[in-house]
């Protein structure tokens, strides 16, 4: 919303509106003059962040002002870039996109989406067509790299990928963290402005914050308690929480004890790992593991939480389904203070269960390593070999929509060399990054303050239910286009083959185009559980329910009544949101604390829940050895995260990357003298696919045996240096994991546990680089 400060400075204005750098959703208060930021500060009226705000968000103004950031589409020639215009670029890309399809088939099309796509509501709602457009099975996103094994229990327990539980964390007494930093990600898969602020109310009323991670990462400062565990041996600890559980008769479901299957095969499958068992392979003492999941099932008010380290791991499907396992097992979930469901204004997991698209797991299997799929999308892990292998269905172009998977995506190396092999490639991408500079085409987007926002994914992830719509601050300049206009105009040319789809493309286009993404946002917003309501009519509500009842079950109309505003579920929710009652507020809309909505939100057949799908119990069998892995000389990787970085976007931001150098290798003071190496000086750190150099931290924050690289840096692979980021290029972390090591469930990516040797670089410091610093390609910003 803009808010004119007062006729004695006409020019000046103020906006409010969520930051969309992190997961965090931060209201913020926003003043401009003419085309300028004057200043971000955190919006103390925010229902929801009240004022908190971190540093990303005053980085806003460095991407919608940064030099480096591309206003005209580019064309990589013989002698560099050149810019050319709109309709030769849209033209371009389309052309050579269906001539690859025609000579090789619709699945030589690959495609992969970036994390910032869910921080648009644009790209999120116009992406489909797009994608429908491309018409491959060569699909691949950040999903795989990330938080895929959540979205595969949340389908098999839950019945629907996106219906994601999160903690209520302001109203609990005892918060565990497993494998998460919620002070350096401002709460991932949690979205919470002001987490530590948060975290520590719990402290301040009487409860305890316990963190479990191989590092004692920012948030274990402010937590209570923190545990140390080997890394990749989580699973062996939560199979041993539940057999206390079970052991000590502390299992407890409540409320959902009438909706809970197959509670007798989840204590079969604890049965064989007692605290005491687990207790040398993890690292974790017997006596602390039984006093953990004592507390669990003893607090009434406690949720067990658990992110990136669970989840980015050989066993991560395992262990994000014990960690929703033993959260039911106490009775915290959809209980006050556990792990609950959110209701959100835009409701995406009932908008897709309306239509069908509840998710789907295993349908077909990638080409080379026969990985399955998740939701229409192939392991990111798998992406280079896809490109590298030939054979029938070998990918021959790549569309790279917002996405910097040479620096996020394993085995980074051999993904640069897998671009640059390719007959095409286009990025829609604000910058020329160390992935697009092998594309043909790069068509950039306008920046983030020319456009509006309404959060419709993270908020679906929020501690509370809130709601906000900002017009955008500054206008579109007339040769600048939106992501979703890329995606229309891409779409209507690569679908019309024939006259009768080109007429079918022509008016998806218009109508499209017409509604735009805050026309769709507002559909949806109507349709959701604070949407319309009935007349007021008894009669007319009957008629109303007799005409649905006489549709088939798995209509729309009726999907809309079991799960919009016209549900059970929600109609003693406020109604009445669209786009211009947004308007009205434009610090946003406070819809309330999470609430208990089970078994109404469930999108299982049968409104139940299943604690024991069988995909689970199979993958069990890997778990033994485990037990048995005895330590070498081979130190574990892990990464972790600065809350001055948001993967590999931020580093062009000076005032983000400033200060001590954070791209350094964390390792125990008695690894860094067993192994010869010093504080401050480089060390040389090699896997199984690529070697590393960089300066080593030597701290006892980090447990013996484990040593620490952060996510998203490596901006120095061309070698020409002329922007911010390759000025602070640091090292790769992911030119060292490999794309072999992988959660063989799910598919997805294990980035951390990976075996690596380090020594003594002495002499080479200041030149840190990694193995693909000399690959040539083009100037690279971030």
């Amino acid at each position: 919303m803009t808010v004119n400060t007062g006729a004695e400075q006409e020019s000046r204005r103020l906006h409010f509106r969520n930051c969309t750098l992190c997961e965090a959703m931060c209201g913020l208060r926003i003043e401009t003059h003419g085309d300028e930021v004057v200043s971000i500060k955190g919006d103390a009226e925010d229902p929801f962040s009240e004022g908190f705000i971190c540093p990303k968000a005053v980085a806003l103004q460095d991407l919608q002002n940064d030099p480096d950031r591309l206003r005209q589409p580019l064309r990589r020639t013989a002698d560099g870039w050149e810019e050319i215009s709109w309709g030769e670029a849209l033209d371009y890309t389309a052309q050579r996109l269906i001539q690859v399809r025609e000579e090789h088939g619709r699945n030589a099309l690959g495609v992969y989406l970036g994390n910032p796509n869910v921080h648009d509501h644009g790209n999120t709602l116009f992406i489909l067509p797009f994608l429908r457009a491309l018409a491959t099975r060569k699909r691949f996103s950040a999903t795989s790299l990330d938080q895929l094994p959540h979205m595969l229990a949340n389908l098999t327990m839950f019945g629907n990928q996106g219906l994601f539980p999160v903690p209520d964390i302001d109203r609990c007494d005892l918060f565990v963290c497993i494998g998460g930093n919620p002070l350096a990600s401002n709460g991932s898969l949690m979205s919470a402005g002001g987490v530590e602020r948060r975290l520590k109310a719990i402290r301040e009323r009487g409860g305890k914050v316990v963190t479990i991670d191989p590092r004692k990462a920012e948030t274990a400062k402010v937590a209570d308690e923190h545990i140390f565990i080997r890394p990749g041996t989580d699973v062996l600890l939560l199979l041993a929480i539940i057999n206390v559980l079970f052991d000590e008769d502390l299992v407890n479901l409540g409320h959902l004890a009438d909706i809970t299957e197959d509670v007798e095969l989840l204590r079969l499958a604890g049965e064989a790992y007692p605290a005491e068992r687990v207790a040398e392979a993890t690292g974790v003492a017997a006596d602390d593991i039984r006093k953990l999941a004592r507390e669990l099932a003893q607090t009434r008010q406690a949720v067990l939480y658990g992110r990136m380290g669970v989840s980015v791991q050989r066993y991560g499907g395992l262990c994000v389904w014990l960690i929703y396992c033993i959260n039911i097992l106490t009775g915290h979930l959809d209980r006050r203070g556990g792990l609950m469901f959110t209701q959100p204004a835009i409701d995406l997991p009932a908008i897709g269960a309306m239509s069908g698209h509840k998710g789907h797991f295993g349908r077909y299997r990638s080409s080379v390593r026969g990985l399955p799929e998740f939701g229409g999308e192939l392991p990111a892990a798998t992406l280079a070999e896809e490109i590298l292998t030939e054979g029938p269905e070998q990918i021959k172009a790549m569309v790279v929509v917002a996405g910097n998977p040479v620096l996020s995506s394993p085995n980074g190396g051999r993904l640069d060399a897998a671009f640059e092999s390719l007959e095409f490639m286009v990025s829609i991408d604000m910058y020329v990054t160390e992935t697009s500079r092998h594309a043909d085409i790069i068509l950039p987007p306008a920046g983030p303050l020319q456009r509006s926002h309404i959060d419709i994914v993270f908020a679906a992830l929020a501690v509370r239910n809130t709601v906000k719509y900002s017009p955008p601050l500054f206008p579109k300049e007339d040769n600048e286009l939106h992501d979703w206009e890329i995606f229309l105009e891409l779409s209507r040319r690569l679908s019309s083959r024939d006259l009768r789809s080109s007429i079918e493309a022509e008016f998806k286009y218009k109508l499209l185009k017409r509604l735009g993404p805050d026309g769709l946002a507002d559909i949806y917003l109507q349709l959701g559980p604070y949407g319309r309501d009935l007349p007021a009519s008894e009669r007319w509500s009957g008629y109303l329910e007799r005409a649905l009842q006489a549709l088939h079950p798995g209509h729309p109309l009726r999907q809309l009544w079991k799960q919009g505003p016209l549900s059970d579920e929600n109609r003693d929710l406020p109604k009445g949101l669209s786009i211009k009652t947004l308007l009205q507020h434009p610090h946003g809309v406070d819809l309330g604390p999470l609430r208990p909505c089970l078994p109404q939100r469930l999108f299982t057949k049968d409104k139940r829940i299943n604690l024991a799908p069988k995909i689970y119990l199979s993958d069990l069998s890997r778990v033994k050895a485990l037990l048995n892995e005895s330590g070498d000389d081979a130190l574990l990787l892990i990464g972790r995260r600065h809350v001055r970085s948001n993967n590999s976007w931020l580093h062009n931001s000076h005032r983000l990357v400033k200060g001590k150098n954070r791209c350094t290798l964390l390792m125990h003071p008695r690894d860094a003298s067993r192994y010869g190496v010093r504080d401050g000086e480089d060390a040389e750190v090699r896997s199984r696919v690529g070697v590393v150099v960089l300066p080593v931290e030597v701290t006892d924050d980090i447990m013996p045996g484990v040593v620490s690289i952060p996510h998203g840096w490596g901006h120095k692979r061309s070698g020409v240096n002329w922007c911010t980021a390759s000025a602070h290029g640091g090292v790769s972390v992911n030119d060292l994991t490999d794309e072999l090591w992988v959660d063989p469930l799910s598919g997805n990516a294990a980035l951390n546990g990976v075996p690596v040797t380090v020594k003594s670089a002495t002499g080479r410091k200041g030149k840190s680089r990694s193995a693909g610093a000399q690959k040539q390609g083009g100037s690279v910003a971030v």
